[in-house]
């Protein structure tokens, strides 16, 4: 993987399917019709969150919603798990602030 490259994530294959357009911490990112937000944060960054318990950045464990290490906030409130949660058009969702 290039060192320029932003995200943790590079898409490989399945390049055509519909563009989606939502926003990621305030950016405005385009991703693919039927990727999880998983997906869609990681091509676009190297972490989902920050720990709650100070052990660092976080990219999601299990990737099939059993652990809780992916869970997001959406703008306007309520957390989903990024790993079974797919984007839709104009879907605002953030990552939480690294502890002090």
């Amino acid at each position: 993987m290039p060192s320029s490259h932003p995200g943790q994530f590079v898409r490989l294959a399945e390049h055509d399917r519909h563009p989606i357009t939502l926003t990621i911490d305030g950016a405005t990112v385009t991703v693919l019709q039927g990727d999880t937000l998983l997906t869609a944060m990681l091509i676009h960054g190297r972490r989902l969150r920050y720990s709650e318990f100070g052990d660092g950045p976080r990219a999601g464990f299990c990737l099939m919603g059993a652990c809780q290490d992916c869970w997001v906030v959406l703008e306007g409130g309520g957390r989903v798990r990024a790993c079974t949660s797919f984007v839709r058009e104009g879907l605002r969702v953030r990552r939480n602030e690294p502890p002090e």
